[in-house]
């Protein structure tokens, strides 16, 4: 007690107008002589605005001539600087809130508007939490480009605190994104979210911007009837294996040429290229789990680099299709089985497996994974998920794991056409 009653705790707040390399060596070379314990420390910087906040504890008897040295420099430097004190109670209760719950929000949009981000911190402060920091992942947008399309905006927003209920909150911030042209993600800020090791994709309209079935029928001229058995199995009048094998049927005498055609133009979506080459890079195995076709996934697991390929094996008989499909037919179950047999194979804990998907035979995978994201997809399949994306491409899954554009060297390449995805859908 009498230790603590001989010291004397305070909040430093700097200030200044332009970005000053070696600040903070310059002041703490100053605060340095006089005995100073630095308790916390931060700094950000905007648009050459440097902000700089240390809370320090200092002796009694050494606090003025601290202030007066402080002053003097930072007058010199052409900054502002303020001292204010912080009781021993106030100090010690700011301690026991670090060990509160700890999330991110991330915040994606091609750009995020003021009126988004005042809902997504009105629902946070409602949930009594605090924001403890902001910052952004993207690269700043350049205001000559009037191609939004093809921009990207992406805030990380590192909050404290118990919310009356995680699910809630998640929903509260869910409405905002099927209202507003943006994403809102939450995530349990704890190592499995910087430490994925597995991503694995839903491969139509999720990795490709089509239905590989629709298109296959379209070429068969029958379009109609395979799209009224799809609507029949999403009514649940008949299951997916069943329209399935009837779809698969109505394609019987394909030649193999038009397969070929439609995998040498397979539309990859976009930012797919981009996301996987900076996840190989570091050392992430990638997967693709699809209801689809092995005949195109092994297409996009030659262009892109890909681990694990699991699909439907189509049957031909002299060059063309049977109507059959060989070996156990790849549903929502399979697709869950298989992502639990992978983490293993590998050593993974599923905590540290994404799943990536857009339809409802996602939905298991997507909730046992330690990340399911819900990629463009209908509010049904979004519910279930731990978040979605609908604003941006498939790179926009980088944010998600923290990983700054700076931080995302790699564009990757491939030969197919990297397609747009739509627009912001709130259907």
């Amino acid at each position: 007690a009498i230790a603590m009653a001989s010291k004397e705790i305070y909040l430093v707040t700097i200030k200044g107008d332009k970005s000053r390399p070696g600040l903070v060596s310059e002041l703490t070379e100053v605060i340095g002589p006089h005995n100073v314990t630095i308790l916390d420390i931060g700094q950000s910087e905007i648009h050459d605005m440097t902000s700089l906040g240390m809370l320090i504890e200092v002796g009694r008897d050494d606090s003025q001539k601290l202030f007066k040295d402080l002053v003097f420099v930072t007058h010199a430097l052409g900054i502002d600087v303020n001292f204010t004190p912080v009781s021993s109670p106030d100090y010690e209760r700011w301690v026991r809130s670090q060990n509160k719950g700890r999330f991110t929000v991330t915040v994606l949009a091609r750009r995020i508007q003021a009126s988004s981000l005042s809902r997504v911190t009105k629902v946070i402060a409602d949930n009594s939490m605090n924001i403890d920091t902001i910052t952004r992942l993207s690269d700043c947008p350049s205001l000559r480009s009037s191609n939004i399309q093809n921009s990207r905006s992406a805030l990380q927003l590192n909050i404290s605190g118990k919310p009356r209920s995680v699910l809630a909150l998640r929903e509260e911030l869910f409405k905002i994104s099927m209202e507003q042209e943006v994403d809102v993600a939450v995530q349990e800020d704890d190592v499995f979210r910087r430490n994925r090791r597995l991503i694995l994709f839903d491969m139509d309209s999720t990795l490709i911007q089509c239905e590989v079935i629709d298109e296959l029928a379209k070429c068969a001229g029958v379009g109609t009837q395979v799209a009224e058995i799809t609507e029949a199995a999403m009514r649940g009048e008949i299951d997916f294996q069943e329209s399935f094998r009837r779809r698969m049927r109505l394609l019987k005498g394909m030649p193999e040429s038009v397969l070929q055609g439609i995998a040498d133009t397979l539309p990859i979506t976009e930012g797919a290229p981009r996301l996987i080459a900076n996840l190989k890079t570091l050392g992430y195995k990638i997967g693709i789990l699809s209801g689809g076709f092995t005949y195109f996934a092994k297409k996009l697991q030659k262009e892109l680099g890909i681990d694990y390929v699991h699909a439907n094996e189509l049957d031909f008989k002299d060059g063309v299709l049977t109507g059959e499909v060989k070996g156990v037919i790849v549903d929502a179950q399979r697709k869950a089985h298989l992502l639990q047999e992978i983490a293993s194979r590998e050593g993974f804990s599923l905590k540290q497996v994404i799943a990536v998907g857009d339809g409802a035979n996602d939905i298991p995978m997507l909730k046992l994974a330690g990340l399911g994201v819900a990629f463009h997809a209908k509010p049904k399949v979004k519910e279930q998920a731990q978040v979605g994306i609908s604003t941006l491409g498939l790179d926009g899954i980088l944010y998600l794991l923290g990983i700054r554009d700076q931080e995302a060297g790699s564009i990757g390449t491939t030969l197919l056409p990297e397609t747009p995805v739509p627009s912001h859908s709130r259907l």
